[in-house]
């Protein structure tokens, strides 16, 4: 299990985690600043400056998942992880990974109140200011430290209905570490993310349009992974893959769809590691009635949204190789006849 300890920068997050290894019999801390200390030593200088935060570095939040989950498997027990996370689209990736390889995450949410952050954080940008050559890595953190008491204000929409949000104004760290042991033991702050195992080969997935009477089509938001889908998913062994359209529709979305999907796009997905790639094709599920989609339900622990999208409103929310599989989908739709691609491009 992981012990993820969120909040802003001087919210109190190491001080309260090495008290609550005290708590925590066989508990190990793991601080995933030490995965960034490693890049900034093996990556170009160049390349750290297009930076402020490691987190902004896919790599780092790769290798953040990855050493968790070797170290968990080394040591056993708990990790406890303090580590400021405000960006739901990383979130996503990385509980989402470790939810992959089968661990559960605690999510806890320090929250000392914005004056206390504002006098912490002055506290540090001055004694920051008045210590001699810092180097790249520490004018990095200043400027990540200024900028974080925004980007946590504007994380607390999302912030406090995914972790369990802890109010710190008058504790102490030991008194912090014990509302998060009782919090613990009370079964709180569980990210029920859904469990999907990740690929060992290449692998064919199923995607399913779906429409209003306008026309727009509908988009979900995974709990699990960055950026916006289709409601859809992988074919299982032995399955069609229209009929797993139809059954991802049906476990996502609670309709049951009378028609088998039209096939739209078959779109070849290179590897591109530590992806494997494969098969992934789009199929036509129509429209749904106005009063079917105000009766949609979602499963909380994989999906935790759906909107209707123009093909102009899109862009804002898939990924650029899903928005690719899209715009040629409805080229297809239009047509009536299905189009092969290969990496998101037709081969006609």
């Amino acid at each position: 299990m992981i012990v993820w300890v969120n909040g802003a920068s001087g919210a109190g997050k190491t001080s309260a985690a090495r008290e609550l290894l005290d708590l925590l019999p066989g508990s190990t801390l793991y601080d995933p600043e030490v995965v960034g200390t490693g890049l900034g030593q093996l990556l170009s200088e160049k390349r750290l400056q297009e930076v402020i935060d490691f987190q902004d570095l896919q790599i780092w939040r790769r290798l953040v998942v990855d050493t968790a989950a070797a170290l968990l498997q080394e040591v056993g027990g708990v990790l406890v992880v303090p580590s400021t996370l405000l960006r739901q689209e990383y979130r996503d990736e990385m509980f989402g990974g470790l939810a992959s390889r089968g661990i559960v995450v605690r999510h806890v949410l320090l929250d000392p109140g914005e004056t206390i952050l504002r006098e912490r954080l002055a506290r540090k940008e001055k004694q920051a200011a008045a210590e001699p050559g810092e180097g790249l890595a520490g004018a990095q953190g200043r400027r990540w430290s200024a900028n974080s008491l925004p980007a946590y204000l504007d994380a607390l929409s999302w912030l406090s209905l995914d972790a369990y949000v802890i109010r710190t104004t008058r504790l102490t760290p030991r008194q912090t570490a014990e509302r998060i042991a009782e919090a613990l033991r009370q079964g709180v702050g569980r990210c029920d993310i859904v469990q999907t195992p990740e690929p060992t080969a290449e692998t064919v997935a199923s995607g399913v349009l779906l429409f209003d009477e306008q026309d727009r089509v509908l988009l979900v938001d995974p709990t699990y992974k960055p950026g916006w889908e289709f409601p859809g998913g992988v074919v299982e062994r032995g399955e069609a893959p229209a009929q797993a359209g139809l059954r991802e529709v049906a476990e996502e979305l609670g309709i049951e769809l009378a028609v088998v999907p039209k096939l739209l796009v078959v779109d070849w997905e290179p590897p591109s590691p530590p992806g494997f790639g494969g098969m992934r094709l789009l199929f036509d599920g129509g429209r749904i009635p106005a009063a079917d989609a105000a009766r949609l339900l979602l499963p909380g622990a994989e999906l935790r949204g759906w909107r209707f999208v123009t093909e102009d409103e899109a862009p804002a929310l898939l990924p650029p190789v899903r928005l690719d599989r899209l715009r040629w989908a409805l080229r297809a739709r239009e047509r009536g006849v299905p189009i092969n691609l290969e990496a998101g491009r037709p081969l006609e």
